[in-house]
This record gives structure tokens, C-alpha cells and sequence, in this order.
């Protein structure tokens, strides 16, 4: 047998033979204005080569300088994952040579990082639907630039191999990053997937609410880097880790670790061994392919950078910004579900949805939770699958939800007639009240034009008319659905269905 990258091993014989180790490394893109040692502009989707300078294309002569907002967000992370502030760090160079990083060196940070000794806390549902907590131990959080950009150009696939020609875009070398780096991540077993899949989710949400992100995963502002290894037992020493780069979706974090597991067992059964070397995350297929041998630590020959002074927080600072701190993920989770009543599974699906701070905002704008829940989780999650964006790019926002269940809780409008009137929020024609008046979408209440709809549809239908004066109360839906029919399902229901029982019974 061969060991392929096609050839895996069944889930359930893997998780029975072997325990998996995780370590996950994150590269959050901070969303300073600037970059992080130059005042080029970090705004994203610019042309490409527009956003450079000397500094950051690392030209003779050109010094960098710190972005001093970057080192308050990279404290503000360190803090919200429990982790020590140094006191003093530095910047270091990681020195390599690749197309899409102009100074042949990286500005980073190696044994001196601004954050470490951290933990948090994730819970993932076992087979039975309990909740188990992971704890996720934080070696550490360290300032660095980004890389560029490189396009590969007449291929299948997008990558190197079987390209023509190779496009470079420097507009996001330079960009400040943070990476946060787990230590192994022991004792998942079989639910290592979901364990990762939660962690990078829960990231999300603490940057977010920290506001030092947009955490746009399709966009590459974070990426995950899941390192993935197996050995026979929890008791044995760690197997060898393949590191699986630049995964950017939360669905495919978890997709990753379970073809790694998979593909690495089929590996070992077979009596060979497991290569150390990053791999590439093939999205179409589900499957992992190799990249290069990965580099230790003295292949990238660190050395503190000599343009750039220390960093060093003050205590004082330091406590500032901790108090600073917004409320913590886990206990607006808690907050939340009291205060909407929502069950386990209710809150778990909105969050799964990236839905908790759009729903929090419609609820705030005046709408019930669960009728702010239904609308984010329903017609708009629909369009926003559809459309392959995300529910806050949308184009509707939360005050325009609340507007629009508001006309529907007043009568105003159905919810059939709910659903065209977002298509012209949707479509850029105003509120849902504009698009209500001007589309002429309010319901019919008036009873001269419901009662001549109520007569026609009790002539058109004497058979179903009898029935109801037999005392067949049910069978008045029938006459209702022939009304809404008539009148393009303006018609206010509750009040033809009186109008109905008026005249027959």
C-alpha cells in the first residue's frame, strides 16, 4: 500500500488506534489604519502596489517605526487571553527569502514576545449533546508584519506548481499581525476537530468584541495554521506534526485536522512516516497536499532587529487598558440567554452563525429576540448563502430588521409581504417603510375591499361554504387562501377569516 495523500483511514478506526495532538498557531491582521512600522495605508482591496513605501518594501536607507496602536491591541489580546505582558520585549529578524517578502527578513518577535502564559476555555457538544469544556493553553502572542501577496498565473489550482508567470502585490507586507500560538493541545480524542473548529470560532468572537480586527476569515485577515500529529497512545511521546497553512474558514479548520488525522493513520498503519513539512488545504477537495519541509527555529537565523527600540509597557498601562477590557465572549453568552430565553441549541445556532452581535443589535433596535433570531437565521442566513457573504455585508442592518418585523408586528405587513419588502431594502430602495409606500405592500385591512373578496371567493366556492355553515370552522382556510390569492396576499388575514365566520355561521 502506498501512502498518497488519496489514501486515509476510517474516522472511527483512527480516533480507536491513535490520539491525536493539535497546535494551533492564529495570524490575526489588526485593523490599524496603518501599517506596522510605516504610514502606508492598510485598507483592504486597493489596486494592487499602491499601498508601499521604502520602509515597507525594505529599501536601503528606509527605518522602520512601531505603530504604537498596534502594541495597545497586541496588549489588549494578551490581556483577554489571561496571558503575563512583558515588561520588556523586542523585535527580532526572521531572515528567509521568499517573492512576497521584499527585505529577504521578517520583523517579528522570537524569544521576547509581548504576551504569553495564557489559557482559554472552549466547549464542544459529545455525541449525547453535552458540553465539554477544553482548556487551550496560550504559549504565546507576538507582534509581526505580514507578508505580501504573490498570484499565481495559469494553473489549475491557483498555486506554483503548473503556473505560467507569478503576480507580486506588496500592498500587505507590512500589515501588523498578531499570531497567537497554542501549546499542544492534548486529551481531545475524537472530537479534535470540533475542539479546533471551536477554539479558531471562539478567537473570532473575543477579537471581535475587542474591536481590534474585522477577523474577516475569506478576506485573510485571520488564518489558521493547524498542526496536526498522532501517536498510539496518551501516554506515549508526541508524533511527528505536519503544519497545514493558511486555512481561512472555520468549516474548514475542522475539515483539516480530520483529513490530516485521517491521511497521517493511514500513513503509520501502513509502517511508514509521517513527514514534517507544511501542507496546503485543498477546499474543493477536502484534502491536505504537501508543501515544504518545515524550518526549526535556527534555519531562520533571529537576531534583534537593530533599527527598532524595545517595547516596554508600563504597569500602569497595562492595568488601564485591562480595565478597558469589553465583556468577555463567555459571559455575554451567559448574559444573552437569560436575558433572551433562548435554549442551549438556539444560542449555540446563532453563534455557530456569526449571528450573536446582528441579533444583540436587532434586539436593541426594539425587536423581540426570537423574532430577531428568526429573521438572521432564516431569509437572510438563505440570502447570504446564496450570495457567498457573509450576514453582516449583507446590505440590511439591524435597525432595518427591527424596522421591518416592527410593520409586521403592527399589521402593517404579513410576513409574506415582509420578505418582498427586504428585497427592496435588499435592492438599495430605502427602509422597509420607503419600500412599503412605495412598492404599495401595506396590508389591506379596509373591510368594503375584504368583505367583496370574501363574497366572491363564498361564490366561487359553495361547496366549501357549506361545510363551513355545517360547523366545519377548519374549512375556512380555504376561503382565506382564496381572498390572499385575489388580492396578491395583501390581505389581512386574521381579519378575513372574522369576515368569513360573520357571514356563514
Amino acid at each position: 500500500m502506498s501512502t498518497t495523500t488519496a489514501e486515509v483511514m476510517d474516522y472511527d478506526d483512527v480516533v480507536a488506534r491513535f490520539d491525536p495532538v493539535l497546535g494551533l498557531e492564529v495570524h490575526v491582521e489588526l485593523n490599524t489604519a496603518s501599517k506596522m512600522f510605516c504610514g502606508c495605508s492598510t485598507e483592504f482591496g486597493a489596486e494592487p502596489n499602491t499601498q508601499v513605501c521604502p520602509v515597507c518594501l525594505g529599501l536601503p536607507g528606509s527605518l522602520p517605526v512601531v505603530n504604537a496602536r498596534a502594541v495597545e491591541s497586541a496588549v489588549r489580546i494578551g490581556l483577554a487571553l489571561n496571558c503575563s505582558i512583558a515588561s520588556w520585549c523586542r523585535f527580532a529578524r526572521k531572515n528567509y527569502f521568499y517573492p512576497d517578502q521584499p527585505k529577504n527578513y521578517q520583523i517579528s518577535q522570537y524569544d521576547e514576545p509581548i504576551a504569553h502564559d495564557g489559557w482559554a476555555e472552549v466547549e464542544v457538544p459529545d455525541d449525547e449533546g453535552v458540553l465539554r469544556t477544553y482548556r487551550i493553553d496560550i504559549e504565546r502572542a507576538h507582534m509581526e508584519e505580514d507578508t505580501g501577496k504573490s498570484l499565481h498565473v495559469g494553473g489549475s489550482t491557483g498555486r506554483i506548481h503548473g503556473a505560467d508567470h507569478s503576480l507580486l502585490d506588496y500592498n500587505r507586507s507590512g500589515v501588523p499581525l498578531i499570531e497567537i500560538v497554542t501549546r499542544p493541545i492534548e486529551g481531545a480524542g475524537k472530537y479534535a476537530p470540533q475542539v479546533a473548529r471551536a477554539y479558531v470560532s471562539m478567537l473570532r468572537d473575543l477579537l471581535r468584541s475587542l474591536g481590534v480586527s474585522d477577523v474577516r476569515m475569506e478576506q485573510g485577515s485571520l488564518r489558521c495554521d493547524a498542526n496536526v500529529s498522532l501517536r498510539p497512545s496518551p501516554d506515549a511521546p508526541l508524533g511527528t506534526r505536519t503544519e497545514t497553512k493558511n486555512v481561512n474558514s472555520l468549516r474548514s479548520v475542522e475539515r483539516a485536522v480530520r483529513f490530516e488525522m485521517t491521511r497521517q493513520a493511514a500513513v503509520l498503519a501502513d509502517g511508514g512516516r509521517v513527514k514534517q513539512e507544511t501542507r496546503h488545504w485543498q477546499e474543493t477537495s477536502g484534502t491536505t497536499s504537501p508543501g515544504r519541509s518545515k524550518e526549526q527555529a535556527e534555519e531562520y537565523r533571529y537576531f534583534p532587529d537593530p533599527d527598532l527600540v524595545p517595547v516596554a509597557p508600563s504597569a500602569a498601562w497595562v492595568e488601564e487598558l485591562r480595565a478597558s477590557l469589553p465583556e468577555a465572549p463567555a459571559v455575554r453568552l451567559r448574559r444573552v440567554s437569560a436575558e433572551w430565553g433562548f435554549s442551549e441549541a438556539e444560542l449555540r445556532d446563532v453563534v455557530a452563525a456569526g449571528a450573536l452581535d446582528l441579533v444583540e443589535a436587532t434586539v436593541a433596535a426594539g425587536a423581540s429576540p426570537q423574532s430577531a433570531r428568526k429573521w438572521w437565521l432564516g431569509e437572510l442566513a438563505r440570502r447570504a448563502n446564496n450570495d457567498g457573504v457573509e450576514l453582516d455585508a449583507l446590505g440590511v442592518t439591524p435597525a432595518q430588521v427591527a424596522e421591518l418585523q416592527g410593520l409586521v408586528d403592527a399589521g402593517t405587513i404579513n410576513d409574506k409581504l415582509a420578505r418582498e419588502v427586504l428585497e427592496g431594502v435588499l435592492a438599495g430602495e430605502g427602509s422597509p417603510t420607503a419600500v412599503v409606500k412605495s412598492r404599495g405592500l401595506a396590508v389591506v385591512s379596509d373591510d368594503g375591499a375584504l368583505g367583496a373578496a370574501v363574497d366572491e371567493a363564498i361564490a366561487a366556492n359553495p361547496a366549501v361554504a357549506d361545510k363551513i355553515r355545517a360547523g366545519k370552522v377548519q374549512a375556512a382556510g380555504a376561503l382565506i387562501g382564496a381572498v390572499m390569492k385575489s388580492m396578491g396576499g395583501k390581505a389581512d388575514a386574521g381579519r378575513v377569516r372574522e369576515l368569513v365566520l360573520e357571514r356563514l355561521t
